[in-house]
């Protein structure tokens, strides 16, 4: 993670450079490869009502870029409460990142991707509905890294389909993780 640290009409102080640079080990640990750059300014400012600093954290992430600013002072707890903000954001963000890759996605071109809509545990079937609204039987035989009793309806799978004696049929079914 590159850093750059900014003091604008101020002298950058020792223990804030301190306080920058323990932060920012935190989130080397903790988002090591996922924060890309960060910048971090500190300026004396001219508003009296609004104090007399202001900490601009600006940090690159991919596909997205987070800025926090806190005003007042005294500044050590503005890094404090700047970094603690940008470390939800950040959260926030990889949380969205890994709800939109449960959407399941496809592996292969032949893969589909549906939602199981029935399952019958009792005799070893189910039906996934498909993006187009279409049904496909699947047997528990072809569940590849689930029990038939750990289904619900509403769970989104991955298969590979083909053409059975009543009509389509999973000949493979994944839940997507």
């Amino acid at each position: 993670m590159e850093l750059k640290v900014e003091a604008r009409n101020v002298e950058l102080k020792k223990g804030w450079q301190m306080k920058i640079e323990e932060e920012k080990e935190k989130l080397l640990k903790n988002y090591a490869s996922f924060v890309l750059h960060l910048r971090v300014s500190i300026a004396a400012t001219t508003h009296h009502k609004e104090g007399g600093y202001e900490v601009k954290i600006v940090a690159s992430v991919p596909n997205d870029t987070v800025v926090v600013t806190r005003k007042g002072e005294p500044v050590r707890p503005l890094l404090i409460e700047a970094f603690d903000v940008l470390t939800l954001q950040l959260k926030e963000i990889l949380r969205k990142k890994r709800k939109s890759k449960k959407q399941a996605e496809p592996t292969n071109a032949g893969d589909s991707v549906g939602v199981i809509n029935k399952v019958s545990p009792h005799e070893s079937y189910g039906f996934i509905t498909t993006y187009d609204d279409r049904e496909i039987y699947f047997h528990e035989n072809a569940l590849k890294n689930a029990e038939i009793d750990d289904l619900v309806e509403g769970d989104s799978v991955i298969y590979g389909e083909s053409l059975g004696d009543k009509g389509p049929q999973a000949s493979w079914v994944r839940v997507a993780k």
